[in-house]
């Protein structure tokens, strides 16, 4: 059965509220976000090209105090900021029946890009982490079932560690989000 948001279209905030109201970690969000640069002049044409399509919403599971929201979302609003796709951002806290629906692994990470037609229907998502940072975690979680484990805390901050230096220094990794965006975009 295909998942539907239709109940939660209009419900989240607007790039630029959820960037006001942020709390914590704002000036590492907008850090991101104002370093973010186009990688080719290709890529900026096909996220720019999707203005001509008013069939595709775009919903952000994600809240302040998570360290790839703070990297990751900033890539998706200025990737999308041309598009003409209308992006709202659901805070994970207050709309946790849908965060539910979208669980990692069975757990609860963020950020989750969902991309539904007008009528709500999920054609895709993006996320928690680029590919190959999530890579790690997956790896850990097949690795460490067991949270209950005496040294589960002390493996994952190896792999938290790792999944930092999968970040690399600077913002290079966002266009690994942009092209993993597009590769999904370009599918509907």
């Amino acid at each position: 059965m295909s998942k539907n948001v239709a109940d939660k279209l209009g419900k989240g905030l607007a790039p630029q509220s959820f960037i006001d109201g942020m709390t914590k970690n704002q000036d590492k969000f907008l850090d991101w976000y104002n370093r973010f640069e186009w990688g080719s002049d290709d890529d900026r044409d096909f996220f720019e090209s999707l203005s001509n399509r008013d069939d595709l919403r775009c919903l952000i599971l994600a809240a302040d105090w998570c360290g790839d929201v703070i990297r990751n979302v900033p890539v998706v609003f200025r990737a999308l900021e041309n598009s003409g796709i209308p992006v709202e951002v659901l805070i994970m806290e207050e709309h946790p029946e849908t965060m539910d629906q979208y669980l990692t692994m069975g757990g609860r990470a963020i950020p989750i890009v969902i991309f539904a037609d007008t009528g709500g229907f999920v054609l895709g998502q993006w996320g928690p982490r680029p590919q190959h940072v999530q890579a790690v975690m997956t790896k850990f979680k097949q690795e460490n079932p067991d949270r209950d484990a005496p040294d589960y805390e002390d493996k994952i901050k190896v792999a938290r560690t790792e999944m930092m230096a999968q970040y690399g220094e600077g913002a290079g990794y966002q266009q690994t989000i942009v092209r993993e965006l597009r590769d999904l975009l370009s599918t509907f």
